[in-house]
C-alpha cells in the first residue's frame, strides 16, 4: 500500500498527460480564439527542408500550445496563480483596482529615435505640424495600480519630447488628463483595452482647439449612446478572464443628413470602402468593437464634410488612438486625410503638396511611439 501511495503522483501525472494527449487528438481544432482575439496556429505543413531549418518545430510547438484542450482555462489559471503569489504583471499586464487591466511600462529606448523622425519631418514640411502624444494609462490612472509596479516615466519622456520638437507645435495633455481623470471621476481609458475612451478622445479634442484653430463643441452638443460588452486588447492578452467588460460609447451631434452628408472613403491596397457616417456599427457584432470608429486600421482614409465650419484640409499621421478622435475633428474641416505609416509608405511631404493640406496633426500614444518601427517612412 505504501508503494502505491509513493507512486500516486506519478500515476496521476501519467493519467493527466495521457488524457490531454487523447483530447488533443480527438477534439476538433479551433481556428479562432474569441477571448484572445486572434487566429490560432493550425497543423503546420511538413517538409524535410522545414524540418531541417527548424521552422516545422517552431510552428508545431505553437500548434500544440494553441490547440491544447481547455486552453482558456490553463491561460487563466496561470494568470491568476501568478497574481496570487505576488507576480502581478508577469505577463506584461497588471490586474489593477476597479477592474482595470493595464499594460506595464514599455521600453522607451526607441522614443528619441522616432521623435527625431518627427522633428526631421517638421523641419522639411511645408505645413508646421501639431503633435499630440497620449500619455500611458498607468501614468494617468496611477491610483489604481498595484502596490508593486514598474515606474511609468511619462513625465521625463514628455519633457524630453518637448525639448526635442522645436519645428513642431507640441500639445502637452498630461495635466489636463490628470485633472480630468481626478482619481476616477472620469473614465478616460478603457479598463480592458489600451486605447482612450470616447471621453478621453473628446478631452484631447478640446486640448487641440487653440493649436488647430477651431472652437471645440461643448459636450452638451453630443448625444452619447452606450454599447456594452466590450472586451479589448489588454483583456485578450491578460488571461484575467473574470474581468467585467467595458462599455464603448458613440458621441454623435446628428448634424449630418442627406443634404449635408459626411462621407468616409477607405483605400486599402486595391480595395475601396465608402460609406456615409463615421461610425461602422457592424463591428459591434464582432469580438473587437473598437473599429466602430472609422473601421479601424487602414493605410489611407478620407473623411469629407460639406457642412464643416471651415474649408481647410487636415492631414492626420496617426496610430489607432486617432480613430475615436477624428470624428470630433471632422466638424471643423471640409476634408481630413488619415495615413497610418504601418501601411502607408509614400512620401507624406509630397502628399501635403499634392492635396494642398492646410494643417497637419501627428497623433500617437506614448507606448506606440516608443515601439513603432515605421516612423522612418515619415518624410
Amino acid at each position: 500500500m505504501k508503494k502505491v501511495y509513493k507512486c500516486l503522483p506519478a500515476i496521476i501525472f501519467v493519467i493527466f498527460i495521457t488524457a490531454m494527449m487523447v483530447l488533443f487528438i480527438v477534439l476538433p481544432k479551433k481556428e479562432y480564439s474569441s477571448s484572445e482575439k486572434r487566429y490560432l496556429q493550425q497543423a503546420p505543413e511538413f517538409t524535410f527542408s522545414r524540418l531541417m531549418s527548424g521552422d516545422f518545430g517552431k510552428d508545431f510547438e505553437k500548434f500544440l500550445s494553441d490547440q491544447t484542450a481547455g486552453r482558456n482555462f490553463w491561460v487563466g489559471l496561470s494568470a491568476y496563480y501568478n497574481y496570487a503569489i505576488g507576480n502581478n504583471g508577469s505577463n506584461g499586464i497588471y490586474l489593477c483596482k476597479d477592474g482595470y487591466l493595464v499594460n506595464d511600462p514599455e521600453d522607451m529606448s526607441g522614443l528619441s529615435r522616432n521623435i527625431g523622425f518627427i522633428e526631421e519631418f517638421a523641419e522639411k514640411s511645408p505645413v508646421k505640424p501639431v503633435v499630440l502624444i497620449a500619455p500611458s494609462t498607468g501614468y494617468v490612472c496611477d491610483n489604481i495600480l498595484p502596490d508593486v509596479h514598474k515606474e511609468y516615466t511619462d513625465d521625463a519622456e514628455f519633457e524630453s519630447m518637448k525639448g526635442a520638437l522645436t519645428a513642431a507645435d507640441f500639445v502637452d495633455i498630461r495635466e489636463l488628463f490628470k485633472n480630468t481623470y481626478d482619481n476616477g471621476a472620469q473614465q478616460l481609458y478603457y479598463k480592458t483595452d489600451h486605447h482612450w475612451t470616447a471621453r478621453g478622445a473628446y478631452t484631447a479634442y478640446t486640448a487641440l482647439a487653440d493649436q488647430l484653430g477651431y472652437k471645440a463643441n461643448p459636450e452638451s452638443d453630443y448625444e452619447i449612446t452606450e454599447y456594452p460588452d466590450f472586451y479589448g486588447t489588454t483583456y485578450s492578452s491578460s488571461g484575467f478572464w473574470n474581468t467585467a467588460p467595458d462599455t464603448i460609447e458613440v458621441w454623435d451631434r446628428h448634424v449630418y443628413d442627406e443634404k449635408n452628408p459626411i462621407t468616409v472613403t477607405i483605400t486599402d491596397g486595391a480595395d475601396t470602402i465608402e460609406q456615409e457616417g463615421m461610425f461602422f456599427y457592424d463591428h459591434l457584432k464582432e469580438d473587437d468593437k473598437y473599429p466602430i470608429y472609422l473601421d479601424g486600421n487602414h493605410p489611407y482614409t478620407v473623411i469629407k464634410n460639406s457642412a464643416a465650419s471651415s474649408n481647410e484640409k487636415l492631414l492626420v499621421v496617426k496610430d489607432s488612438f486617432a480613430h475615436s478622435l477624428v470624428p470630433f475633428l471632422a466638424d471643423h474641416y471640409s476634408e481630413i486625410i488619415m495615413v497610418d505609416l504601418r501601411y502607408y509608405t509614400a512620401s507624406v511631404s509630397e502628399l501635403i503638396e499634392k492635396e494642398k493640406i492646410d494643417r497637419v496633426l501627428v497623433v500617437y500614444s506614448i507606448d506606440n511611439l516608443a515601439t513603432d518601427t515605421n516612423l522612418g517612412w515619415l518624410q
